[in-house]
Parts: C-alpha cells; sequence; structure tokens
C-alpha cells in the first residue's frame, strides 16, 4: 500500500519522534491530522517550532489518548493511524504507574477499538525495545521473550499484545513497530543524550549521570521515521511486530565520550546515586537485529552515530532550542 494519497492521523505528533514523522509524512504529500494532547495553554509541543506557512496547513486534533470517544472522532474519516501518543519516562512510571496504565495500555485500546469499528486500513502501533528487558542473547530479533523491568515497559508490552489480539482476533491490519533507543533533535531531556549535551553546552565541568555501564542500540530519528513509513507501505508487515534497529551497541559511557570529545574535552562524568535505576529494573543490554525489517522492506540505517550525534549538537547549539531545556534538572 502506498500512502502518499492517504488520510493518516497521528497520535503524538506533538512529541520528539512524532513530529519528526508528521515531516516525513507531509514531505511525501500525506494529508496528516494531528492528535495532540489537550492543555489549557492551547501549546501543540514541538508543532509549534514549525514555521509558521506550515502550521497554518494543519489539521490538528486536541485531545486525550485516554478518551474513546475523542480518539473515535479523530480517526473518522483517516484510512491510516500511526499511533505514538504515551508515557514514555521510565522514572516517572515508578512512582505514577497508574497514568501509564490509563495511557499506554487504554489508550492503545481506544486506537484498536476506533479502528475496528471504522475499518482503518492500517494501524501503526509504536512498541520499544524496553519491552524485551535485558538481553537474553544478542542481536535481539523479534523472537526474544518479553521482560517487565519496569511499570513503563509492562504496559508497552501489554498494548502489544493487545495490538496483536485484535488482528488475531478481528483481522484488524495491525503493525506493531518497535525502535530500538531513538535519539535526535527535539528529544525530551529525560532521556540521556539530550542530558549530556544540555549539560555541557551550559558549560557543566562536571556531567551528572547515572549508570555508565548499560548498552544500547541508538536509532538517529529519522532513520527510525524511514523505518516507520516504509513498514506502514509493506502489506506483508500486517500482523507482524518489527524492529527497527542498527545491529550495534555502545554503552552509556562510550557516549559520554564522544560528546564530551565534541563538546568540551575537558568535562568529567559524576555519577549521580538518584539516577541510578533499580538493579533489577536497569536493562543491561539492548542490541537489535534488523534482518526482519530489511528483508520486508530493504530499510537500512542512513546515519551512525557519530553522524546523528553531530546533527543533534548542531539543533541544540541554537540558543533558542537549548533554551527549552532545563538542564540544571534530573528531568524524569
Amino acid at each position: 500500500m502506498k500512502i502518499k494519497t492517504k488520510k493518516v492521523l497521528l497520535t503524538g505528533a506533538d512529541g520528539f519522534i512524532g513530529s519528526h514523522l508528521l515531516e516525513g509524512l507531509l514531505n511525501m504529500g500525506c494529508e496528516v491530522r494531528c492528535f495532540v494532547f489537550y492543555n489549557s495553554f492551547n501549546s501543540w509541543g514541538w508543532l509549534d517550532t514549525l514555521p509558521p506557512e506550515l502550521k497554518e496547513q494543519l489539521d490538528v486534533f486536541s485531545g486525550d489518548i485516554r478518551d474513546p470517544n475523542g480518539v473515535y472522532e479523530a480517526m473518522r474519516g483517516c484510512d491510516v493511524v500511526f499511533h505514538l501518543a504515551a508515557l514514555i519516562a521510565i522514572p516517572f512510571s515508578y512512582h505514577s504507574p497508574d497514568s501509564y496504565v490509563d495511557t499506554n495500555i487504554k489508550g492503545t485500546l481506544n486506537v484498536l477499538q476506533a479502528a475496528k469499528k471504522l475499518d482503518i486500513e492500517r494501524v501503526m502501533i509504536t512498541s520499544t525495545s524496553e519491552v524485551y528487558g535485558t538481553a537474553m542473547y544478542t542481536p535481539m530479533d523479534e523472537r526474544h521473550p518479553f521482560q517487565g523491568q519496569s511499570p513503563y515497559s509492562a504496559t508497552k508490552i501489554g498494548a502489544d499484545r493487545l495490538a496483536e489480539s485484535f488482528y488475531k482476533s478481528f483481522e484488524t491490519p495491525v503493525t506493531i513497530v518497535r525502535p530500538f533507543n531513538t535519539y535526535g533533535p527535539r528529544q525530551s531531556a529525560r532521556a540521556v543524550i539530550p542530558t549530556i549535551i544540555t549539560q555541557l553546552l551550559n558549560g557543566a565541568s562536571s556531567l551528572q549521570l547515572g549508570s555508565l555501564d548499560p548498552i544500547r542500540d541508538f536509532n538517529f530519528v529519522d532513520d527510525t521515521v524511514s523505518g516507520f513509513i516504509a513498514l506502514a507501505e509493506c502489506d506483508e508487515a500486517i500482523g507482524l511486530e518489527v524492529n527497527i534497529a542498527t545491529g550495534k551497541e555502545y554503552s552509556i559511557g562510550d557516549v559520554a565520550d564522544l560528546l564530551i570529545s565534541n563538546i568540551n574535552a575537558q568535562a568529567t562524568v559524576m555519577v549521580d546515586n538518584q539516577r541510578i535505576r533499580p538493579e533489577q529494573s536497569e536493562v543491561q543490554k539492548l542490541i537489535g537485529d534488523n534482518a526482519l525489517i530489511t528483508s520486508l522492506t530493504g530499510w537500512q540505517p542512513r546515519y551512525d552515530l557519530s553522524e546523528g550525534l553531530k546533527k543533534t549538537v548542531e539543533w541544540f547549539r541554537v540558543r533558542e532550542n537549548l533554551d527549552r531545556y532545563k538542564a540544571f534538572l534530573y528531568n524524569i
């Protein structure tokens, strides 16, 4: 299926990956309805930073993914749904797990119920590599067992399994898209790469970080977006859950060293104990296998880590962008 002529609903359009995916879909010529989180400030998140001439063209629906009626109304008249709206911060999920159940599980159920009633042509459900937990083997393919090592990952496992059930029970045309760690411009300071960059660019000589040992597979956001679109256009991906991964591994310490060398070679790293996650909750190793997405679509990552970090740092060096972040806080 080609999505160029389709009407697309994008939930979480106001977020990090969502705003980049919006740009990718608009560049393809798609008609996109942006589902953003209703708030009294009438903020559209990152969509507020788009050029005025582009903002004027946006079809924005302000709502709450936890509200089934609003989700249904937003999806009415659409052909394809990219469902990205979620709560994602792991530390916040430790003390507010109810909100993660309501947003990630019930929100996904609302999307699936509406898709079934409205006969939506494609439903792209956003998963996360966190559902795998610490690697039992590497690279981690789609057959790797699931482990709920945080309330966040547990709710994403639940959402994925609901999506699977709707495909098997009702033939809802679902694809579960599972990006490994995505980074790039606009990412929240709750993630480690913006945490490091914003501290360094604000003159910190001693970085405050959590554990440096965990190993991750980092996707530059443009590669994640191209993976989403490639899978949406692949009919063979219906009913499947598919990794978006590079297959390359870097420790958090490796990433910190790369950024320190690029921004302030004199900086050092200090471990901040409040940033250390509970031992059994910390996912120690994530390295993805991308054989399935490559065989289905031909997708390959275009950016290696050094190229992606360079583009990310360039964006943060713009003072208007950097000033949006509270580098002096531990952002959970």
